[in-house]
C-alpha cells in the first residue's frame, strides 16, 4: 500500500474517527501524549475543587470522556461520576474499566441529561473537535446546577494529526482551531463567568488553553 493511499489519508468525523482509534487511544503511551499538554493544569483545577470539599458527594459529568483518561484519577475526590462520548467503542472501554460511573453514548452538544444535573462539567481535548462553540457551551450551561463549575481545555492544533491505527495505517479526525479570545468570547455569549484561565506553553508558543468557569 502507498504512502498516498486513500485509506491512509482518509478524514474522519469524530465519531467514526475515534471508533477506529479507540484501542490505541486507551494506552499509557496514548494517555501521556495527552498529559504532556496539560503538565498537570487540569488536574490541579479539578483537585482544587476536591481541596475545599465541593465534590464530596456532588454530581460531576466528564462531556466527551473518550476512553475514561481523566476518570481514574477523579474517584478519590468521592463525586458521582457520569461519562458521555460520541464514540461507542470509548464508551465500551470506559464500562470496562470503570465500575460506579454512569455511561452514556451521546453527542455534548444535545445531551441526553436533564437541566441543572450537574455540580461540574469537565471537558478536555473535546472543543478541537468543534467547528462552532456555541452549541457545547451552551448544553453545558444548561445541565449545570446554578453556581456549577465548567473545566475544559483548548489546545492549539491547526492541523488535524495523522493517527496509526493498527491494519488501518493513518487516519485523521477532523478538527479545528480556535483562537483564545474567542473561546472566552463564546463562553461569555454563553452566560458563563471566567474565573480562571491558564496556559501551557511549549518554548514561546501556546499550547493548550484550560479555563475554569463558573455558570
Amino acid at each position: 500500500m502507498s504512502y498516498k493511499s486513500k485509506l491512509r489519508s482518509k478524514l474522519y468525523a469524530p465519531e467514526e474517527g475515534y471508533d477506529l482509534y479507540a484501542e490505541e487511544y486507551a494506552t499509557a503511551k496514548s494517555y501521556q501524549s495527552l498529559d504532556e499538554f496539560e503538565e498537570g493544569v487540569l488536574m490541579e483545577m479539578i483537585n482544587g475543587l476536591g481541596d475545599t470539599g465541593f465534590l464530596k458527594g456532588k454530581n460531576l459529568l466528564d462531556a466527551g470522556c473518550g476512553s475514561g483518561r481523566i476518570i481514574s484519577r477523579l474517584k478519590n475526590l468521592e463525586a458521582n461520576i457520569t461519562a458521555i462520548d460520541i464514540s461507542e467503542k470509548m464508551i465500551e472501554i470506559v464500562r470496562k474499566k470503570n465500575s460506579g460511573v454512569e455511561v452514556v453514548k451521546g453527542d455534548v452538544r444535545k445531551m441526553p441529561f436533564e437541566s441543572g444535573k450537574f455540580d461540574v462539567v469537565i471537558a478536555p481535548f473535546v472543543i478541537v473537535h468543534m467547528k462552532k462553540l456555541d452549541a457545547f457551551f451552551e448544553e453545558c450551561y444548561r445541565v449545570l446546577k446554578t453556581g456549577g463549575i465548567f473545566i475544559f481545555t483548548n489546545v492549539n492544533q491547526r492541523k488535524a494529526p495523522k493517527l496509526k491505527i493498527k491494519h488501518h495505517g493513518e487516519i485523521c479526525i477532523e478538527s479545528y482551531y480556535h483562537i483564545p479570545e474567542q473561546v472566552k468570547e463564546a463562553l461569555d455569549s454563553a452566560f458563563f463567568r471566567l474565573e480562571e484561565e491558564k496556559f501551557v506553553y511549549n518554548g514561546e508558543v501556546w499550547i493548550n488553553q484550560i479555563i475554569r468557569a463558573r455558570k
